[in-house]
């Protein structure tokens, strides 16, 4: 019975019993089922579905048995219900994903620069005003993105999938690393080779907290000015870096696997219109004199701002490499699952979705725990 559940597409003349019956089956051996029906017979199977679906113009039991019901009596609504359902869970993790690869970017920053022994290339107003005000709007408006291209191409997940998986996980911490390094990097530049800096060594950089003693360490620190070490100029740099790679970073996450090629940056203009908000904001408190005293920057020169693009521009071709490697591994997903010979969606219009269609006043179709509702045509 689990092995022609599993393998027909089609079963005719069942009765109630034999609809309860299928669902179970089905259940049993993994699926997610949705269930349709619009009368009373066909309320135990609804009620036992994962996703029991009744029909507008149904009855009142099986409206009552049932999770869903479809008021327009449409089943292209419920196709487009999926594709938004998909749209928000994957917008969900987008909104996710920028967030803790930014954080993560920032605590690297910090750390990184305690490490070495150099200065705080970020203070913690600095800090705040990035996580309270700059990545405010992005993230708000990553909420807006469009459903992917594929969304309704993607193969079913499964009910043991975690929200986020180790290879995601992965690519969070991949993106996060980048983003504190290129930080402290375009502050040591500014230090190490900047037209306007100070131009020590590497050396002098990661041993600054010596310089106010360096009276015994010879010519160490002899042509330094221990104040450079506290100089805002550098500061700026490395928020402006930050600043810069989060909202470029926020572009990366329109979608999780489709390229920038395949979803410009356009799809979205909630998300360019809050990029350039928080661009003014953080243009603002670096070139407005009171703002800058609070946050403790400086005005920076075009020298400065090229460097900063320098160290900003390879988060989207990092991020592209990586949704590369994603979209191979859901390549190869199917193929390994042939190779054990375990069951695969046909392919067809939907290929996301297994159908299985019963006669009488009901249909079963499988379907993933993220998608909110299902079903298959009514045939008679």
């Amino acid at each position: 019975q689990r092995r022609a559940a599993g393998e027909c597409n089609l079963f005719a003349r069942t009765e109630p019993s034999h609809k309860l019956l299928l669902v179970s089956l089905l259940q049993s051996i993994g699926m997610v089922t949705a269930m349709t029906g619009d009368g009373v017979n066909d309320a135990p199977a609804l009620k036992r579905a994962d996703i029991g679906v009744a029909m507008g113009a149904g009855t009142a039991v099986a409206k009552g048995a049932s999770d869903m019901i479809l008021a327009d009596n449409n089943f292209a609504t419920i196709v487009a219900a999926i594709e938004e359902g998909r749209s928000i869970f994957n917008n969900t993790k987008a909104f996710i994903r920028y967030l803790i690869s930014s954080n993560i970017g920032e605590v690297v920053a910090i750390v990184l620069t305690a490490l070495l022994g150099m200065p705080e290339a970020l203070v913690p107003v600095q800090l705040l005003w990035v996580n309270l005000v700059t990545d405010g709007l992005p993230a708000m408006a990553l909420s807006f993105n469009p459903p992917d291209v594929d969304v309704m191409a993607q193969p079913p997940r499964s009910k043991r999938d975690k929200f986020i998986d180790n290879w995601l996980l992965t690519r969070y911490v991949a993106v996060g690393l980048y983003v504190g390094a290129a930080t402290v990097g375009a502050f040591a530049w500014w230090f190490l080779a900047a037209e306007e800096g100070p131009k020590v060594s590497l050396w002098q950089l990661t041993h600054c907290h010596m310089c106010e003693g360096a009276t015994g360490l010879g010519e160490d620190f002899e042509s330094v000015d221990c104040a450079v070490f506290v100089d805002p100029r550098p500061r700026s740099v490395a928020l402006s870096t930050l600043v810069m790679i989060e909202m470029l970073n926020a572009l990366n996450a329109i979608s999780e696997n489709c390229s920038l090629l395949q979803m410009p940056p356009w799809v979205n203009p909630w998300l360019l219109l809050a990029i350039l908000l928080s661009l003014a904001q953080h243009v603002a408190i670096i070139y407005m004199p009171a703002l800058a005293n609070v946050f403790g920057v400086a005005a920076m020169d075009g020298e400065d701002w090229a460097a900063v693009m320098g160290a900003s521009v390879p988060v989207l071709f990092l991020d592209e490499i990586l949704k590369v490697v994603s979209r191979q591994r859901a390549t190869e997903g199917p193929a390994e699952a042939a190779a054990l010979g375990l069951p695969l969606p046909p392919v067809g219009r939907l290929p996301s979705m297994r159908m299985r269609a019963y006669t009488g006043y009901s249909a079963v179709r499988t379907t993933t725990p993220d998608d909110k509702s299902a079903t298959g045509d009514k045939t008679h």
